[in-house]
């Protein structure tokens, strides 16, 4: 019996309420032994003050030894295992912006970069340049045909833009164009299946028309090609937990990650006071809300240890508002670790914190990596964090005679 089996025998109807708040990427390191990490380093009163009524511990997002991306990180914090629900990263920014996949489309996410004289990558993100400027280099892709092939080209966020190819023979069987380096030059793509080689003539065929139509801009003169992926067919929220689940993020993959589950989208909020309003506003109309906090993950990933930690203070700012909608269960918790002395996603264990009335507090009036290593949870695999969601907000039943 896999976990969704379970849940969908036990799971009860009551009106409680259950809000999971994800700061991406939450886990840190310390710059130096002994030092603090990033959340260690915050002032955190109010995670510390839900600390002492609450019990934590460290989630594992996939698998010990494991880093996951995005999408199976929160894959896991959905209760969905990663391993066997696989989800691109393409088919996730295309749903999060609205664009409807069909069956045989191929969804690409794609970051506008810089390359040097020599074709290297001197900045895989272009400065992160402001979406009004990427969406006018999305209108200028626009121009790229390739012969059998009907492509869209979608503007997503600063330098994250989509494209999906629609024809026939194509499969999304394509390793990414990312190095995931700089003083290295994109790669090509490449098939994992000689049922995905169409795909990769027709984007390798893109990449060269972009390459010409972008080799004159200061900053976004090339672009790379991530989580070529298919539209994926899950259960919903509804389905495996019985909750009328609702989602208020800001950023496109994220909201697309929560529809692909069943969750409706709340609103279009820049910030996250507006998305704890948007949420308040909606009480009443759901059990279970996920709020998406962005800015944990992208400074650690830009190797800016002052930055995130200031960004952990503002997540932590707004839990009192949050508190005062008065949920019958809190998760803080992230999709994964992303350490500014790695300035990328990492394999760490992730900070979670569970506060119910119903729960064993662990005595703990703390909340950092230190602390969850000896809070009550334990380490756990965060395909688990629902089951103990339900069970505090006395939805799920007993389990056998």
């Amino acid at each position: 019996m896999d976990i969704h089996q379970l849940t969908r025998s036990l799971h009860t109807r009551n009106d409680s309420k259950i809000v999971m708040m994800v700061a991406d990427g939450l886990g840190g390191l310390p710059l130096e032994p002994g030092g603090p990490t990033e959340l260690e380093a915050a002032a955190t009163p109010n995670l510390d003050q839900l600390a002492a009524r609450g019990v934590q511990g460290a989630s594992i997002p996939v698998l010990p030894g494991i880093s996951p991306g995005s999408g199976p990180g929160h894959l896991g914090l959905f209760g969905y295992d990663p391993l066997t629900y696989q989800i691109g990263r393409g088919a996730l920014e295309a749903t999060g912006i609205g664009f409807e996949l069909q069956a045989g489309d191929v969804a690409i996410r794609c970051n506008f970069c810089t390359l040097d004289d020599d074709g290297l990558i001197v900045d895989r993100r272009a400065g992160r340049i402001p979406t009004e400027q990427s969406s006018q280099l999305v209108e200028k892709l626009r121009q790229v045909a390739v012969d059998g092939v009907e492509i869209f080209v979608e503007p997503v966020k600063e330098h994250r833009f989509v494209v999906v190819l629609r024809g026939e023979n194509l499969q999304d069987n394509v390793k990414d164009t990312d190095p995931q380096a700089t003083g290295v030059p994109p790669l090509d793509p490449q098939a994992t299946d000689p049922g995905s080689q169409r795909t990769v003539e027709v984007a390798s065929d893109f990449l060269r028309q972009a390459a010409e139509i972008l080799r004159d801009e200061p900053q976004a003169n090339f672009h790379t090609m991530r989580g070529f992926a298919s539209r994926p067919e899950l259960p919903s929220y509804e389905e495996v937990y019985g909750l009328r689940a609702a989602a208020v993020a800001v950023y496109p993959m994220y909201r697309g990650l929560a529809q692909l589950v069943g969750m409706q989208v709340l609103g279009q909020p820049k910030t996250l006071a507006e998305q704890v309003e948007i949420m308040g506003q909606s009480w009443d109309d759901h059990d279970f809300f996920f709020v998406h906090f962005k800015y944990t993950d992208s400074t650690g990933e830009d190797g800016n240890f002052e930055a995130k930690r200031e960004q952990t203070e503002k997540f932590d700012a707004i839990l009192p508002s949050v508190m005062d909608l008065n949920p019958d269960v809190l998760i803080v918790s992230g999709d994964h670790s992303t350490p500014s002395f790695l300035r990328s996603h990492s394999w760490h264990p992730v900070p979670t914190l569970l506060v119910s009335d119903c729960c064993r507090p662990d005595g703990l009036t703390t909340f950092s990596e230190s602390s969850c290593i000896r809070g009550g949870l334990g380490q756990f695999e965060a395909k688990y964090l629902m089951c103990l969601a339900l069970a505090n907000a006395g939805r799920m039943g007993k389990y056998g005679a």
